[in-house]
């Protein structure tokens, strides 16, 4: 990582399209559209966060965007990803719906949410919905490096991003390699290992050492390498307590004893068990 990716402040990556992606993003998968959805963002927004991160397959776009109207927040100062269910088959059109749940003009970030039917299936109709200015970055989400490697042969535009599962259990070395390749910036989606890395030993150590909680030290394991990550909380503390991330740092010891951690041998997938 070299100090350009990022911006002055050091709180987002510069993406290779100009684009500022924040380095820390509220992920809502799996949260109810609804109140739920609709507090867990407003929540986020009142404490500082300036990424909020949905998608077609979750069906709680309509909350995120209610959330935003409410916060008051000058809509330009709010970075939003949402992803095309793949399942269809128009971008373009699915996009549009998107944005009408959402209440906005345009999207920050459109991903493809994994590679259904190929990896270059829907490519051209996310190139479609940006060169519409549905979607100011377009990319792509749990794709392997050799299927990245197969939407930049054809595609006019690269894609900006790859969001993939990546912790200290899911190091992906290989496909972070790949995507710096390309000049596509790898983001991390449970950074938590869904949960169960809040309990490993080493990180506790970690944690307990730094005067931090768990889940700072696995964000912090992260962005230390400016990758941005997607948090997911329901509750108003834990949303509030993630964002402390960036007033502190890791040693290389912590970091190489967090790196150990990794099962996935350095893959160059995204997924062991793809769903699709």
């Amino acid at each position: 990582m070299t100090s350009d990716e990022l911006t002055p402040d050091g709180r987002a990556r510069v993406l290779a399209d100009g684009g500022a992606l924040p380095l820390l993003g509220l992920g809502v998968w799996q949260v109810p559209d609804g109140p739920e959805c609709v507090n867990a963002v407003r929540w986020a927004l009142d404490a500082g966060y300036r990424h909020i991160d949905t998608a077609q397959a979750y069906g709680n776009e309509a909350s995120v965007g209610k959330a935003l109207r409410d916060s008051g927040i000058d809509r330009g100062e709010v970075f939003i990803t949402t992803k095309f269910f793949p399942r269809g088959n128009d971008p373009v059109g699915a996009m549009q719906q998107s944005l009408r749940r959402l209440g906005v003009d345009q999207v920050d970030l459109y991903l493809v949410h994994w590679p259904q039917g190929g990896p270059t299936r829907a490519w051209s109709g996310m190139e479609r919905a940006a060169e519409r200015g549905y979607a100011r970055s377009i990319g792509v989400s749990n794709f392997s490096a050799a299927e990245l490697e197969s939407v930049t042969a054809v595609a006019e535009r690269i894609p900006s991003v790859n969001q993939v599962s990546y912790s200290p259990v899911d190091f992906r070395q290989g496909l972070l390699e790949a995507c710096r390749k390309h000049g596509i910036a790898l983001e991390a989606y449970s950074p938590l290992g869904t949960g169960r890395l809040l309990r490993d030993t080493t990180v506790a150590e970690i944690a307990a050492a730094a005067g931090r909680t768990p889940a700072h030290v696995l964000l912090r394991w992260v962005v230390q390498r400016g990758i941005p990550a997607i948090s997911k909380s329901v509750h108003r503390n834990r949303i509030e307590e993630n964002l402390r991330i960036f007033d502190f740092t890791l040693s290389d010891e912590d970091m190489a004893r967090l790196d150990a951690l990794d099962r996935t041998g350095h893959t160059a997938e995204a997924q062991e068990r793809p769903w699709w």
